[in-house]
Parts: structure tokens; C-alpha cells; sequence
């Protein structure tokens, strides 16, 4: 004679193991399998950003589609910063002198190496890397 009991408490105890079990390796898929960085855009190759022509020479421009910002401190020789604000990851939109103004909070950043000209920030802007290809300016991934 069985016992109903046992069963449901043995019937129980299997969907909670198969449960937990499932959901273990649902969280390890999504480990495995979800991307590594949340910032990484899955673009592996270079992408041309504009022409070399848009950054003066002891001038700069904002790039917002590639989130970057290109200075050509002088003629030929370009040098890059994630676009990025390093406080709380607003777009810097706009050139001020020698300034990279972010619209959120105010911060600002030297165009000539990224370092933090005023905050709130208090991190400087990654580096990114650009060549010169003919006449396109390239981010190099």
C-alpha cells in the first residue's frame, strides 16, 4: 500500500532539486554565453569616424556617433579620448578652447591628454586609438 504522503513530499522534493538545478544552469548560460562587458559594442573591426579634415591642426572635434573625441595637436599627429564622461557616462558634446565640456554635470577635460580639467569627475577620459587613412580618420579597435 503506498502512502500519499511520501509521495507528494518525494514529488516535491524532485521539482525543487530539478528547479534549483535548472536554474543554476540558467545563470551559468547567461555567464558563459552574455557578453563579458555590457560596454562592449561586438564590433571587433576599425569603423571610420570622419575625415581628417573636420579636426584642425591645434583643434579638436567631438565624434558623438563613435563616442570619441580627436585632437590634432599638430599637423598629421592625432590623438584620441573615449567620449565617455568618467563621472556618470554622459556624452561630451562640445569643444570649449582646449576643453571637452560634458552637458550632464559640467565636468571638463584637457583635449590634449583627457586628464580632468574640473569636475565632478575626478577620473581622466581612456585613451582610444585613430590613424589616418588617406583621408579618413579610423578608430582602431
Amino acid at each position: 500500500m503506498s502512502d500519499p504522503i511520501m509521495e507528494n513530499v518525494s514529488s516535491r522534493r524532485t521539482i525543487l532539486t530539478t528547479g534549483a538545478a535548472g536554474l543554476a544552469l540558467a545563470a551559468t548560460g547567461c555567464s558563459v554565453y552574455g557578453k563579458a562587458d555590457p560596454a562592449d559594442d561586438g564590433e571587433v573591426a576599425d569603423k571610420v569616424i570622419g575625415k581628417a579634415a573636420d579636426v584642425p591642426v591645434g583643434g579638436s572635434k567631438v565624434f558623438p556617433e563613435a563616442k570619441v573625441i580627436v585632437s590634432q595637436p599638430t599637423a598629421g599627429r592625432y590623438v584620441a579620448f573615449s567620449a565617455v564622461c568618467t563621472h556618470q557616462g554622459c556624452t561630451v558634446n562640445k569643444i570649449e578652447g582646449a576643453e571637452a565640456v560634458c552637458p550632464c554635470h559640467g565636468s571638463k577635460f584637457k583635449v590634449a591628454d583627457g586628464t580632468v580639467a574640473g569636475g565632478p569627475a575626478s577620473s581622466p577620459l581612456p585613451s582610444a586609438t585613430v590613424e589616418l587613412r588617406g583621408d579618413d580618420l579610423v578608430l582602431v579597435k
